[in-house]
């Protein structure tokens, strides 16, 4: 009994997906659809464009991209018009511009904080790694003496 129910909890999953299929008179607007699919990015799994992801918005926004490929609309239009609804976040390759400055520096500050850090790690090693001097070296050698002596 708990097998069958694990196999219709599996397959449930499978059952909910639903494939989208778009029929395009030329082989350029599937191209187009294709294209511009892949550089939108999901706004529900941000890490997923909007061709590979199962959501239900990025299926909205997969039947809106085909039928304003439909319409006639260029791809400039397209995305203008997405990025006017969502943001440039939208986008896996945002605008240089004073609101997404942080998407393009984070990772270079990031990358120059650790060598930073690294390099402050390494200095304070290398400052523990000094010698001892002799008045420590005769205190070492005093207290080993003493408790030989015990």
């Amino acid at each position: 009994m708990k097998i069958l129910f694990l196999v219709v909890l599996l397959f449930s999953q499978w059952a909910q997906a639903t494939i989208e299929i778009y029929e395009f008179q030329d082989p350029a607007h599937e191209q187009r659809y294709r294209a511009l699919t892949e550089e939108l990015r999901c706004l529900v799994c941000q890490n997923q464009n909007i061709a590979d992801s199962h959501a239900e918005l990025a299926q909205d926004l997969r039947r809106k991209v085909y039928e304003m490929i439909n319409a006639g609309q260029s791809d400039d239009q397209i995305v203008q018009f997405m990025i006017d609804r969502y943001g440039d976040f939208v986008l896996y390759r945002p605008p240089l511009n004073p609101k997404t400055m942080i998407l393009w520096l984070a990772p270079v500050l990031t990358v120059t904080a650790g060598l930073l850090g690294f390099w402050f790690l390494l200095k304070r090693r290398r400052q523990n790694d000094q010698q001892p001097s002799d008045a420590d070296l005769q205190r070492i050698r005093d207290l080993l003496k003493k408790s030989d002596n015990q």
